[in-house]
């Protein structure tokens, strides 16, 4: 992803390296991540096609997350990527998922140049007994999903919520967008993982039925996605979202109209921590400079990013006299 993902911020995020052998040899035979935009069925119907195999992979590495968490943050990051399809220019949106569960929840921000940020409110995700199927509904309990957006040159975002229903993400945000939009849509968000626990293939699908559609419409769709072969898998042999659709949905005449890439990327950098440190009373400061840590490690919440300061550093940032003549 490059470091200037939107006009309006450059990213000076730290991705934590990914260093298994197997597994950059493998990321280096995969398709880019990027996403693609189709009409299917002469107009009718719009679908966005993501490949997302690599941010996926920087996102547990920065979040050394679980093969659990890998898989529900991962879809909650394919799914804002898919949503962030929606928006335009230097949009953004955000999708937070509140629930009673042990998830607790997860927040994720996207923005519509295909850059994408977000984190589990759990981390690891704490069970009594382990899961004994890929049904999450156990995880979510009850709760609400959340749809922020945040258009540029409107004073207010616009929100919407509803009721989780499923404690699926998928079928969740296509109750949403029946229930806030009055639009029939339907999401496939896929993770496949090697033996190792590392994403080997990710991606989702995002449908939607334009006005003046046919009811015969909402039929074929149903039956286009009934038996799809899983995309993760699909792409984890290398081939790409554009062959997938070409494939699986020829019937339906896919025509590509655009795309782009995206990737695992936030506006965070060392100077906001700077600024940060400057800014704490006094106190709290003679307390850093006296008791440590050192280095002091400072996370971004929303990339898992590590800023580290030095003893030395943390001398001269918070022993600034021209802090102290201000205040």
């Amino acid at each position: 992803m490059p470091k200037r993902a939107c006009s309006n911020y450059s990213s000076g995020m730290i991705k934590q390296r990914i260093s298994d052998p197997a597994l950059l040899d493998h990321l280096s035979h995969v398709c880019h991540d990027d996403r693609h935009f189709y009409i299917l069925n002469d107009g009718q119907v719009r679908l966005t096609a993501l490949s997302a195999t690599l941010m996926l992979n920087e996102m547990q590495s920065n979040f050394h997350t679980g093969t659990l968490e890998t898989y529900v943050l991962g879809k909650a990051y394919i799914a804002g990527a898919l949503l962030a399809s929606t928006i335009k220019g230097n949009d953004r949106l955000q999708l937070t998922v509140e629930c009673g569960g042990p998830l607790g929840g997860y927040y994720i921000e996207a923005w519509a140049c295909g850059a994408v940020r977000g984190y589990l409110k759990q981390n690891p995700i704490p069970l009594s007994k382990p899961l004994e199927s890929s049904d999450l509904s156990p995880l979510y309990g009850p709760g609400f999903l959340t749809i922020t957006k945040i258009l540029e040159g409107e004073k207010q975002p616009y929100t919407g919520q509803i009721m989780l229903e499923y404690g699926n993400l998928a079928k969740d945000l296509a109750s949403y967008y029946q229930q806030s939009e009055q639009t029939p849509s339907v999401f496939d968000l896929s993770v496949q993982f090697d033996k190792a626990g590392h994403v080997s293939g990710a991606g989702g699908l995002f449908f939607q039925v334009l006005p003046g559609y046919k009811e015969e419409t909402i039929t074929q769709l149903e039956q286009a996605v009934a038996n799809l072969k899983p995309l993760g898998a699909y792409l984890e042999t290398g081939k790409t979202g554009e062959d997938y659709v070409n494939e699986c949905f020829s019937q339906l005449k896919p025509q590509r109209v655009g795309g782009g890439i995206v990737g695992f990327s936030c506006p965070c950098d060392r100077n906001s921590f700077i600024g940060y440190l400057k800014t704490l009373p006094q106190n709290q400061k003679d307390d850093i400079l006296k008791n440590g840590p050192f280095p002091l490690q400072l996370v971004c919440s929303n990339c898992g990013s590590v800023y580290e300061f030095t003893k030395e550093a943390l001398e001269s940032l918070l022993n600034d006299p021209a802090d102290k003549e201000k205040k």
